[in-house]
């Protein structure tokens, strides 16, 4: 009896867990560890330009044996090594393009030597790159699109080893006294493009606040101001959650009226936007909050009407002013959608905006 009353309690236990994990909501962490103390800032490069340069084969060998029981022991000559490879592999270890040098020279391989020795293979240089990045030739078209973990593009081939005099050697001719070059490795362009660069992209006019809010959801250090001007660069920062979950936010440079039409950064704005996979439209709530969505909404869509169709957020900042007060009103009767107001500022509303990012994560990414 007491036995069945046990198996019960655990049962009962066990159920009031699992109902209490469905239904739980992960929380955003507060970052333990402080910004950087550096002077300079460390931009997301998304794109790249890269000269790859294979290894040269190694030079076959002449030579010829000489023991003491038989002077003219035939040729021995060995080959060449071969020159390494530049590979670019997909890894969802790097996040950007920071690492990569504009020019990448693999080694070459080593020299025949005698007794029939082969000259030393040259390591290929494989350079990790994120998931998703496209590779370009330099007329512009796509080579390779490495979307996969660990997928792999040969950028440019190593040469192959030369041959030595030992493989010359023939019934008719005993002593060949000719060997192999190495062949010369590859040199190619390429350009490389990040399309998947983050979870979400943050959109807005310039002086809409997005710096400041990526400023107080990460570790990002993007360039704030109490003037008007926008971002050039940008900025990519990962919010943590107590599941271990990590989303990447972007603040992207602003946009303008006309920004479809190459305006202001136009096209190269809207590119960086392309790569997101989701978006959050951040109004200005010091003005004219509605005619600022409709403008945005425009330009998105006369650009890429996929990404018009994107999972997205609609949130308005500032609204610890009196005008984001009224504007963030004033947006809720004439849009039945959900408003969330915030101030990235003050940090009013910030946690509510990080859980709705990860219900759009959850739910659409």
């Amino acid at each position: 009896m007491r036995l069945i009353n046990l198996l019960k309690n655990l049962r009962i236990t066990y159920t009031q867990t699992i109902r209490t994990y469905s239904d739980y909501t992960p929380k955003p962490l507060r970052s333990l560890k402080p910004k950087s103390n550096r002077q300079y800032v460390q931009y997301y490069v998304d794109s790249c330009r890269v000269r790859a340069v294979g290894g040269n084969g190694g030079d076959g060998c002449i030579s010829f044996l000489s023991a003491w029981c038989k002077e003219h022991a035939g040729p021995d000559g060995g080959d060449g090594g071969h020159g390494g490879h530049v590979i670019f592999q997909a890894s969802h270890t790097v996040k950007s393009l920071n690492h990569c040098r504009s020019v990448v020279q693999a080694k070459h391989g080593g020299r025949g030597d005698n007794k029939d020795c082969t000259g030393k293979n040259a390591q290929h240089v494989v350079i990790p790159v994120p998931l998703g990045t496209i590779v370009k030739d330099a007329q512009g078209r796509v080579l390779g699109d490495l979307e996969a973990e660990g997928t792999m593009f040969v950028a440019a081939r190593g040469g192959a080893g030369g041959r030595g005099n030992k493989f010359f050697l023939t019934a008719t001719q005993q002593a060949p006294d000719i060997a192999e070059l190495g062949a010369v490795g590859e040199t190619c362009v390429y350009t490389l493009e990040v399309r998947s660069m983050a979870h979400v992209g943050l959109v807005g006019f310039p002086n809409a606040g997005k710096s400041t809010l990526l400023r107080a959801v990460t570790r990002a250090r993007p360039t704030v101001a109490p003037y008007p001007f926008t971002t050039k660069q940008p900025h990519i920062g990962m919010v943590l959650y107590d599941d271990y979950e990590q989303i990447a936010i972007a603040d992207l440079p602003g946009l303008i009226p006309g920004s479809h039409k190459n305006y202001g950064l136009g096209i190269q704005f809207l590119q960086h936007l392309e790569r997101c996979r989701g978006l959050i439209y951040l109004l200005d709530g010091a003005s004219d909050a509605l005619q600022q969505l409709l403008t945005l909404e425009h330009e998105v869509q006369q650009y890429s009407a996929e990404l018009a169709t994107r999972p997205s957020l609609l949130v308005l900042n500032k609204t610890d002013l009196e005008t984001g007060q009224r504007a963030y009103e004033d947006l809720k009767t004439k849009r039945p959608e959900t408003v969330l107001g915030i101030s990235a500022k003050t940090g009013h509303n910030v946690s509510e905006l990080l859980k709705a990012i990860r219900n759009l994560y959850d739910n659409n990414l």
